[in-house]
């Protein structure tokens, strides 16, 4: 095709093919997807492990916060308590409803006989310790969110009348939340082991472990690849009380 005037006496306007105008529209975005990554990255190296660590120093110190603002707030609820007891002008029988409804809210120390469960990961090395059974891959050698929810379904089905996780007191609104091979809990964080304690029954939470299929197939990964799994016998033990915030957060509509 010639670039010669129409019949017009106009000079003729080039026709851009759909392929080629294809191509300039891909350039034109791969150029602007270019940008944006430098201009986010500025100069620095988007796939630095620095920064990695930096987000593990601050989820750690974060932590340890946390864990301060409890013990804080635990001293701060027992002078509360002990104010409150000093001249409440409260009855005998309604002091003792409060009593019991502190022991089963788990925010009053629990002590008695019970159990520890504690659980680790295996070898990172580790192979299949039984003829037939597959080589293991990286999530098979490594605690789950589900295991440890299952020892603690297991525990409160055996009747427990207290369970801590690592050293926090479970309430009703405690949630067994695992990030990778991280458990957070209640605002703190914790690497395996991880020990599960509770007050109870001893017959009745272990025949509670023994009888559930979660754990039972948990226990086929500890036979087939060397995750760790351990039941110890107390006593008497003395679970912590909740000294964490009871507080309620819930979203509320926007008013018009």
């Amino acid at each position: 095709m010639s670039n010669s005037a129409d019949s017009s006496g106009h000079p003729a306007r080039l026709r851009l093919r759909p392929v080629r105008l294809l191509t300039l529209i891909v350039f034109a975005l791969a150029g602007l997807l270019f940008w944006l990554s430098f201009d986010t990255a500025r100069g620095t190296n988007l796939r630095s492990d620095d920064s990695m660590l930096r987000l593990s120093d601050l989820i750690q110190e974060r932590s340890h916060k946390n864990g301060a603002q409890d013990d804080r707030n635990a001293t701060l609820r027992e002078e509360v308590d002990a104010l409150a007891q000093r001249d409440n002008g409260s009855s005998k029988a309604e002091d003792a409803k409060l009593r019991a409804l502190e022991k089963s809210a788990g925010t009053k120390p629990l002590a008695g006989q019970g159990v520890t469960v504690t659980l680790t990961d295996a070898p990172p090395n580790a192979t299949a310790k039984i003829p037939g059974v597959p080589e293991p891959q990286p999530n098979d050698l490594v605690i789950h969110q589900q295991d440890l929810q299952a020892v603690v379904n297991a525990l409160w089905q055996g009747g427990a009348k207290g369970i801590k996780v690592m050293d926090q007191r479970l309430i009703s609104t405690s949630a067994v939340r695992c990030v990778g091979n991280t458990l957070i809990l209640q605002g703190r964080v914790y690497s395996p082991p991880y020990k599960v304690t509770a007050v109870g029954d001893r017959e009745a939470l272990n025949n509670a472990l023994t009888a559930s299929p979660a754990i039972q197939n948990y226990l086929q990964y500890v036979n087939a690849y060397g995750l760790g799994w351990k039941v110890d016998q107390h006593e008497a033990v003395t679970l912590p009380g909740y000294s964490g915030t009871v507080d309620l957060h819930y979203a509320q509509p926007v008013k018009p």
